[in-house]
């Protein structure tokens, strides 16, 4: 039998992290596309990506951002280029879709529900600010939620997944986001094969331990049977432990300066060093990466030349 091959994502940036968390958190459109690049050579064949702005690095919606690495990553690697919806809970939908519906990428992700996504506790951290948005921003997300309702998931996927053939890393933070999906199957509004990221370790959101994913593993058969491939997102120092246990449960995973900034005990000095981590850890477990092309096969993508940019 030939080895199962395995999706690794990348997810670059992200709207969690600050600046002054890490100096190698990527923030400017350079940054951004030569870390994306070198994750891609490493072996991710999904790339995950937001916008900062280059001004000062706080999380930006701006298509014109976005403009100014997705075409260089495409240019410089054959990897599926998957761009966030949920950007950050500050964000309104149409801020947050402008840059999906100006690109048409072959993936997105989808948060599947509204939900309280608590950064706060990063405040407990001392630290040397470099930006005063970043303690506002931690900050704000004690009494803010973020916001998609079922009308704005409907929405979503009719101007992005009808409108623009894109499909979609459905994030499940919790046991009712599978269930909120399986509403969304039995309407006809999804299909599969559906690509379920389990996020585990969000303050507002499931847990990160080996039961949980379990469990979420369970729901999951229970409600997709054969119908969907999952992959696990683990915040923090989760990361490598749970996304691990994930490969050998038959599941792909999820790395990324978004989840967690460490490569081990150290900081990880680019989106690279954790790609080559989890590698390892394939290797070790005789699983083979999915190559940009299997992960397009898996998931039923559209293909890097039906995109806008």
């Amino acid at each position: 039998m030939a080895p199962r091959k395995v999706i690794i994502t990348c997810a670059v940036t992200g709207s969690v992290h600050t600046p002054s968390m890490s100096p190698y958190l990527p923030v400017t459109p350079d940054q951004i596309a030569a870390d994306a690049i070198a994750a891609a050579e490493a072996g991710a064949s999904i790339l995950h990506l937001h916008a900062r702005d280059p001004r000062d690095g706080r999380p930006t919606a701006d298509p014109d951002v976005f403009m100014q690495f997705l075409p260089r990553i495409k240019q410089a690697t054959d990897a599926v280029i998957n761009i966030t919806t949920g950007g950050s809970s500050l964000m309104t939908l149409d801020q947050r879709l402008a840059a999906p519906l100006r690109a048409e990428p072959e993936m997105c992700s989808l948060n599947m529900g509204s939900m309280n996504f608590a950064l706060f506790p990063m405040l407990d951290k001392p630290r040397e600010w470099q930006h005063d948005w970043e303690p506002k921003l931690l900050e704000a997300t004690r009494d803010t939620i973020f916001k998609n309702t079922f009308a704005d998931m409907e929405g979503v996927l009719e101007r992005l997944g009808k409108g623009c053939g894109t499909r979609f890393e459905f994030e499940c933070y919790d046991v009712g986001h599978l269930y909120s999906l399986a509403h969304f199957r039995d309407r006809g509004l999804v299909s599969g094969p559906l690509f379920i990221q389990f996020v585990l370790g969000i303050l507002g959101g499931i847990g990160a331990d080996p039961d949980n994913l379990i469990h979420m593993k369970r729901i999951a058969d229970k409600l997709f049977g054969d119908s969907y491939q999952f992959s696990v997102l683990a915040a923090g120092r989760q990361q490598i432990p749970l996304i691990s246990i994930a490969a050998a449960m038959g599941g792909n995973v999820r790395v990324g300066l978004e989840d967690s900034l460490y490569d081990g005990r150290q900081l990880a000095k680019s989106n690279a060093d954790q790609v080559r981590r989890i590698r390892g850890i394939l290797d070790g477990l005789s699983l083979e990466v999915a190559t940009p092309t299997e992960a397009r096969e898996m998931l039923a993508l559209k293909g890097g030349d039906r995109v806008a940019f």
